[in-house]
């Protein structure tokens, strides 16, 4: 087993205060409406949104490897825009982490968008690390529902002001 963590940082136009309101708010049901071919549905199995609250995402077919993944908020912090997540079971858990977590951050910038941080933290089921090709896969499938609410708020500039 390996422990490893890697990080990524991008900039986005929209306002930390939108973008942490649509998905904090709204993303259960958001996202696979703006995800379609992606994710089928988001269940929330327990919890009202708040720490504890474990949600299961329902992939389609388009996910080769797997059809599904159960996560469990384990921190938030409203006022900092800040959340970690757990992933139970699923996914990448048992084919190739034991298990992983990733927070994501929402700054404001001077310009009225916000930097969306990531940090992603693994345990590796065998003594490798994952590879920069496994590294991307993982952050592009978390950061892509960030991208995925950016959009539909960039097309939709009065959505949760």
């Amino acid at each position: 087993m390996v422990a490893g963590s890697f990080s990524d940082e991008s900039v986005s136009p929209v306002a930390a205060s939108r973008l942490w309101k649509a998905n904090v708010q709204d993303g259960n049901a958001l996202i696979p409406k703006l995800m379609p071919e992606v994710i089928a549905s988001i269940e929330v199995l327990h919890g009202d949104g708040g720490v504890g609250t474990v949600k299961k995402f329902h992939f389609t077919n388009v996910m080769k490897d797997f059809s599904y993944a159960t996560d469990k908020l384990v921190e938030v912090d409203h006022e900092k825009k800040t959340f970690k997540i757990e992933v139970l079971e699923g996914g990448w858990i048992g084919v190739r982490l034991k298990s992983y977590s990733f927070t994501v951050t929402l700054d404001s910038t001077s310009e009225g968008g916000c930097k969306v941080k990531l940090l992603v933290e693994y345990d590796t089921l065998n003594d490798t690390p994952l590879s920069v090709e496994e590294a991307k896969g993982l952050k592009e499938g978390i950061l892509g529902m960030h991208k995925a609410l950016e959009g539909h708020l960039l097309a939709n500039p009065n959505a949760y002001v």
